[in-house]
C-alpha cells in the first residue's frame, strides 16, 4: 500500500535495496500466470506520461490481471505475446479491442481461431466524438440565436437521456429543436445504445445494417464517416452477441494505474514500471503521511 519512498522512511533502508526486494517479489509473482488456462483477453492502450508515452496492455478478461505491457502500440508490441500464448498453447475463445486498426488486424492474424470483438464502450465513444465534431462544425456556422442554443450542450449530448437531471432536459430539447441535423446525431446515438441487448445474432445484425443504411443516408459527413466504420468492423461487434466481453474492466485498470503513477510521482525505470504493472492486481494504493 505504500510508496518506495515511505517504505524507505519508514525502515530506514536505502532506496536500491528497498527497490531491489520489491523488484525480486514482484517478479515471482509475474512467473505464476498459466497463460494455457487463460480464455478471454482484452487488449488497449494505455498513456503514461512524456517518458513513456504509450504503453500496450493485455489482461485476463475473467480475472482483471495485467498479463503483457509493452512500449508502443500495434503489432510489434503484441508480438512477443502471441509467441509465449503459442509456446504455453493457450486456446483463446475472443479478444475484445477497441477500434484501431492495428490491434485488429494483429488479432485476427496471430490468433485466428479466437473471435475478435469491438465493445460497446469503444463504438459509442466514437459515436460520442463524432457528435462533439458535428456540434462543433454547426456552432462555427450558426447565427446568434443558433450558437446560444448550442452553447453549454456538449455534456448534455454525449450523456445519455437517462442520466440527465430533468431540469436540463429542457435545455437538451430546445438545442436539438433549433439544429436538425443535430437532433439525428443525438436520436441515432441513441438508438444505436440499444443494439447490444439484443442477443440473438441475427436480429442484432438486422438492426445494426438498417442503423448503417439510416445514419448513411442522412446526409451528415460525420455520421456518414462513422458508419463506414461500423460497416468495416460488423462482424466484430456481432461478436458481442457471442461473448459479452468488453474492455470495462481495462477502463478501471487505466484509473489504477493511474492512482499508482501519482503515488509513485511518476516511474523513470520501465522495466520495474512493467513489473509493478503486472502485479497490479494484487496492490492496494493509498496516500500515506
Amino acid at each position: 500500500m505504500m510508496s518506495m519512498a515511505d517504505v524507505v522512511a519508514f525502515l530506514h533502508l536505502g532506496w536500491d535495496t528497498v527497490k531491489r526486494i520489491f523488484s525480486a517479489d514482484m517478479g515471482r509473482e509475474a512467473e505464476k500466470v498459466n497463460l494455457r488456462e487463460v480464455e478471454f483477453l482484452a487488449i488497449d492502450e494505455v498513456y503514461l506520461g512524456r517518458l513513456h508515452r504509450f504503453v500496450t496492455i493485455v489482461i485476463d478478461w475473467k480475472s482483471g490481471r495485467i498479463l503483457h505491457v509493452a512500449k508502443g502500440r500495434g503489432e510489434n508490441a503484441l508480438r512477443p505475446f502471441f509467441r509465449r500464448l503459442r509456446l504455453a498453447r493457450a486456446r483463446i475463445k475472443a479478444v475484445a479491442t477497441d477500434m484501431a486498426a492495428a490491434y485488429a488486424s494483429a488479432v485476427i492474424k496471430h490468433l485466428p481461431g479466437a473471435d475478435l470483438v469491438i465493445d460497446r464502450f469503444h463504438v459509442i465513444k466514437l459515436m460520442n466524438e463524432k457528435i462533439d465534431q458535428l456540434r462543433r462544425a454547426l456552432q462555427r456556422e450558426a447565427g446568434v440565436m443558433g450558437r446560444r442554443a448550442i452553447k453549454g450542450t456538449r455534456f448534455l449530448l454525449l450523456r445519455g437521456k437517462e442520466n440527465l437531471s430533468p431540469e436540463r432536459l429542457p435545455d437538451l430539447q430546445a438545442a436539438l429543436e433549433l439544429n436538425q441535423p443535430l437532433s439525428v446525431a443525438y436520436y441515432l446515438k441513441e438508438e444505436l445504445r440499444t443494439l447490444w441487448g439484443y442477443r440473438d445474432i441475427e436480429a442484432m445484425a438486422a438492426f445494426l445494417d438498417d442503423w448503417i443504411r439510416r445514419a448513411m443516408e442522412s446526409g451528415i459527413a460525420p455520421l456518414a464517416t462513422f458508419a463506414k466504420t461500423l460497416l468495416a468492423f460488423r462482424p466484430a461487434i456481432l461478436n458481442s452477441a457471442k461473448h459479452p466481453v468488453s474492455n470495462g474492466k481495462l477502463e478501471g485498470i487505466n484509473n489504477k494505474i493511474g492512482a499508482m503513477q501519482r503515488v509513485h510521482y511518476g516511474l523513470r525505470d520501465f522495466q520495474f514500471l512493467t513489473l509493478r504493472l503486472l502485479t497490479l492486481h494484487r496492490a492496494k494504493h493509498s496516500f500515506c503521511g
